[in-house]
C-alpha cells in the first residue's frame, strides 16, 4: 500500500499530457459496489478501481459513469460492529462538480526535473450555505507513475466530455466600477480559478463610458465561448446590449426598429464588481465573485428575458429594468456629480430627490402577461382580476415612480427584490407604480424594500404583471424642469425625462414603449432547477443587508432632517 512520504516540500501543481484515455479494456467490469448511501450507484458502470490514500486512510476507490467512490480499506472485524460501520461510510463525488485534474508532486531544492509524484488532485465545485459555490479539491495519493497515469488520462477523458464549458472566454473589466476593485478582483480572485480550469483568456480593460459596446461591435468573437464583464449593473448591461446589438447586425436586421429581436450568439458572464450588483445577485441569488466565477467555469447556462426600449420609431437600447420618476431623477443627480465619491454622491442624489419630491403627469398604457399558468398564480395570490386580461390597458394620473423589471433585481440593500414576483425567464415584466402621496408614505414604501414585509401593501402602490408598457408622460402638466435635478449646464435638454435604465442615465423626451423578449439573452448562472428547490432565495440575504448602511436607511436619514 502506498504510503506519504515524509518531508520534502508540496507545492505545484502541474497538468499532465491531454491525449484521450484509452477504451475501457483495462476498466474494471460493471459489479457490485456496496453502497448504503445510494443504491443505484450499483448499475453504473465502473471505469476504473484502484487504491488511493486520501486523507490519512488507505482507500478502495471506484470510478464510475457518474461519479467518484471511495472507502476506507477495512481490517478484520468482529460481525455487527456498527460503531466501525459508521465511521467508515461511503463517500463519494459526483463527477459533473469535478472541473479540474492535475498531477501533484512534490519538490525539493536539490531536485531537478518535475519532482516526485505523489498523485492526483481534483478540483471541486462544491456548494455551501445561501446559494454560494466554493472550489475545493480532493487528492488521490499514490506514488505509481503507470497507475496514476491511466487514472488521470481517465479524468481528462471525462472533462472533456463536459461541451458546454467554456475553453475561450473574452474578458472585459471596468477599473472605475464602485471603488475601483474591479481589477484587484479579476486578477485575485478570478483569473486563478480559470487558470486552474485551463481556460484561455483574453482580457481588455476599458476607458470610457461604451468603450465595451464600441469594442464588441467590432472584435473578433469566433473563437471565444463566451464574454464576461468585470463590473458593475451598467458595465454587465452595456455588455448585454453590445452583444444584443452585435446579433441583430449579423442577422441582417435593422437596428432603428426592432420588432423581434434574435437571442445573443455568446452567453455573457457577470462577475461583481459594483455597489450593487442587482443583475448578479437576481442571477445567482447571491452577490459573491467565487459563486459567479464557478458557475461560468462550470459552464451553467441560464436564458434571461430582456426588454427593447424605444420612443416613436427609433430604437432606444435593450436593457432588464428601468425607472422612471424618482428613480431617474435620483440617478440624474448622481450622474451630475460624479466628482464626488460614489457613497457621498448616493447620499446627496437621495436627499435631495426626495427633498424634491414631485410627481409626474401620465398615461400608461400595458399589456397584461396572459400566461395561464402564472395567472392562477396571480389570482391565488390575490391580484386585481384587471391584470388578468390579454387587453390593453391605461392607466392615468401623477406617479412618483414607475419601475418596469424583467428581472427580480435583487440586492443586498433589497434581499426580496425590487420585483420579488418576478422571474428571470417567464416571458413577463413587473409595471409597479407609485402614485402620488405624502413624502412620509413614500419613504415608508422604499424603507419596506430593506425589509421582509410586503413593500407593495400600501393604497398608492399598484403592481401588474405585463408583456409590453407604454409611459408618456405630459410636460405641461407637472412643470418638470431640469435644470432643478441636473444642474444649469443641462438645461439644453429642454423637457427631456429622466429614466434609470440598469443603472444607466436615459435621457428620453417622449412616450417609451417596451417589450419584453422571452430568454433574449443567455447568462452564466443558475439552472432553473437550483431556482426552484431553493423556496427561501428571496429573503437569503436579509442578514447581510441588516449589518450594512443601506440605500433605504439613507431615507430614514433624510426623515429625521426634514423632521417628517
Amino acid at each position: 500500500m502506498p504510503r506519504r512520504r515524509r518531508g520534502g516540500r508540496v507545492s505545484a501543481l502541474e497538468g499532465g499530457r491531454e491525449e484521450e484515455a484509452p477504451p475501457a479494456a483495462g476498466a474494471v467490469p460493471s459489479a457490485q459496489w456496496a453502497s448504503g448511501r445510494q443504491p443505484e450507484a450499483a448499475a453504473e458502470l465502473i471505469l476504473l478501481r484502484g487504491i488511493f490514500e486520501i486523507g490519512r486512510d488507505s482507500c478502495d476507490v471506484v470510478l464510475s459513469e457518474r461519479a467518484l467512490r471511495w472507502q476506507p480499506i477495512r481490517p478484520e472485524r468482529l460481525t455487527g460492529d456498527s460503531k466501525y460501520d459508521f465511521l467508515h461510510k461511503e463517500e463519494f463525488v459526483e463527477l459533473k462538480d469535478i472541473f479540474s485534474v492535475k498531477l501533484k508532486r512534490r519538490y525539493s531544492i536539490k531536485q531537478q526535473g518535475s519532482g516526485t509524484l505523489l498523485g492526483i488532485t481534483l478540483f471541486i465545485c462544491l456548494k455551501t450555505e445561501k446559494n454560494k459555490l466554493k472550489d475545493s479539491t480532493l487528492d488521490l495519493i499514490n506514488l505509481s507513475e503507470d497507475h496514476c497515469d491511466i487514472w488521470f488520462r481517465q479524468f481528462k477523458k471525462i472533462l472533456a466530455g463536459f461541451s458546454n464549458r467554456p475553453k475561450s472566454l473574452k474578458i472585459l473589466l471596468n477599473p472605475q466600477s464602485h471603488k475601483k476593485e474591479a481589477t484587484q478582483v479579476y486578477y485575485e480572485k478570478v483569473e486563478p480559478l480559470l487558470k486552474i480550469a485551463g481556460i484561455k483568456t483574453d482580457v481588455t480593460i476599458t476607458e470610457y463610458e461604451g468603450h465595451a459596446l464600441s469594442l464588441l461591435k467590432e472584435c473578433e468573437l469566433q473563437g471565444f465561448d463566451g464574454v464576461v464583464c468585470v463590473g458593475g449593473d451598467g458595465s454587465a448591461s452595456e455588455v448585454a446590449h453590445a452583444l444584443l446589438l452585435r446579433a441583430q447586425k449579423n442577422a441582417g436586421l435593422e437596428t432603428d426598429s426592432i420588432l423581434t429581436p434574435v437571442g445573443a450568439q455568446l452567453p455573457l458572464g457577470v462577475i461583481p464588481a459594483g455597489s450593487t450588483n442587482v443583475l448578479a445577485h437576481s442571477l445567482h441569488g447571491v452577490s459573491h465573485v467565487v459563486t459567479a466565477t464557478l458557475h461560468i467555469i462550470m459552464g451553467h447556462i441560464q436564458p434571461v428575458d430582456v426588454c427593447t426600449f424605444s420612443t416613436i420609431g427609433k430604437f432606444l437600447r435593450f436593457g432588464f429594468s428601468a425607472m422612471f420618476g424618482f428613480g431617474g431623477r435620483a440617478l440624474a443627480v448622481a450622474e451630475n456629480h460624479r466628482w464626488m465619491s460614489p457613497n457621498q454622491r448616493m447620499d446627496f442624489a437621495i436627499m435631495k430627490a426626495l427633498a424634491k419630491l414631485k410627481p409626474e403627469e401620465c398615461e400608461i398604457s400595458f399589456l397584461p402577461f396572459n400566461s395561464s399558468q402564472d395567472l392562477e398564480e396571480r389570482r391565488a395570490q390575490g391580484y386585481p382580476k384587471s391584470d388578468c386580461n390579454n387587453q390593453w390597458q391605461m392607466i392615468q394620473g401623477q406617479f412618483l415612480n414607475v419601475s418596469i423589471m424583467a428581472i427580480p433585481c435583487q440586492c443586498s440593500v433589497a434581499p426580496r427584490g425590487l420585483a420579488p414576483n418576478t422571474r428571470l425567464n417567464n416571458g413577463s415584466m413587473a409595471l409597479i407604480t407609485a402614485r402620488n402621496t405624502s413624502r412620509p408614505e413614500f419613504i415608508k414604501h422604499l424603507k419596506r424594500y430593506a425589509s421582509i414585509k410586503n413593500q407593495f401593501n400600501f393604497p398608492f402602490v399598484d403592481t401588474y404583471t405585463v408583456e409590453e408598457v407604454k409611459v408618456c408622460p405630459k410636460s405641461n402638466s407637472s412643470g418638470h424642469h431640469p435644470e432643478e435635478d441636473h444642474g444649469p449646464h443641462e438645461t439644453a435638454s429642454g423637457n427631456c425625462f429622466p429614466w434609470n435604465v440598469d443603472g444607466d442615465l436615459m435621457q428620453v423626451a417622449s412616450e417609451v414603449h417596451v417589450r419584453v423578449h422571452p430568454r433574449l439573452i443567455n447568462l452564466y448562472g443558475r439552472s432553473m432547477e437550483e431556482m426552484n428547490d431553493s423556496k427561501d432565495r428571496l429573503v437569503l440575504s436579509f442578514e447581510e443587508a441588516s449589518l450594512k448602511i443601506t440605500l433605504y436607511d439613507h431615507c430614514c436619514i433624510v426623515m429625521n432632517i426634514l423632521n417628517v
